[in-house]
């Protein structure tokens, strides 16, 4: 039995050489990237739609335009984040064509993000998981998400689901860093409102399950 450590490396994940493989003409090395990427860039896109057929055109259509315009990413960020705002657009134009609504901007006129805003919160009795499922209390949440505006909705998802930094969720999106924290400010007090509304509990923090 040899004492001698493997010498072998694990495989490491090179978005940006796998990027300039690509860019060369190197099928292969898009389609590690699309493997990469696929599953977090469908559930981004399910979350922003609540359609899985929506998702998987999502999906599909970010991917092969972001194969198609591959030329135009010059790694001034990662690809990752070039991909997700591929995405994030695809799956607002979704919502556009299912609406018939065409007023579903990512640059909307926005305050600061710097200002706290006073709402009365009713507090809960007791904690909801003693009258409700984990599984019960994720779909309420779930619905409750859904129910965001789109724009509103999207800063939350890639903020506090996808966990992305406010910078990278500006970047994103491209908008600004005070677009995002007003957006994700007005997200979180309308979830907080709205769950405060369906546990009707006290003494708990309906943000705590968040």
């Amino acid at each position: 039995m040899s004492l001698v450590p493997s010498t072998t490396a694990p495989d490491v994940f090179d978005e940006s050489a796998l990027v300039a493989k690509a860019r060369a003409g190197d099928a292969q090395a898009f389609t590690e990237l699309v493997n990469r990427y696929e599953r977090k860039i469908y559930r981004l896109a399910k979350h922003i739609t609540q359609n899985d057929e929506d998702a998987e055109d999502v999906l599909q259509e970010a991917f092969l335009k972001a194969y198609e315009h591959l030329d135009s990413f010059h790694g001034n960020s990662k690809f990752y984040t070039w991909i997700v705002r591929i995405a994030v657009n695809e799956a607002l134009m979704k919502l556009r064509k299912r609406r018939g609504d065409r007023t579903v901007p990512l640059d909307e006129p926005v305050d600061t993000g710097e200002e706290m805003v006073a709402r009365e919160i009713a507090v809960w009795e007791d904690n909801p998981e003693q009258r409700y499922s984990r599984e019960e209390i994720q779909q309420i949440l779930d619905r409750a998400i859904e129910s965001l505006k789109p724009d509103f909705r999207t800063v939350f998802i890639l903020r506090d689901i996808e966990e992305m930094s406010t910078e990278e969720t500006a970047e994103t999106l491209g908008i600004s860093v005070p677009a995002v924290k007003s957006r994700l400010l007005r997200a979180r007090l309308a979830l907080r409102e709205k769950l405060t509304r369906q546990f009707k509990r006290k003494g708990e923090d309906a943000f705590a399950y968040l």
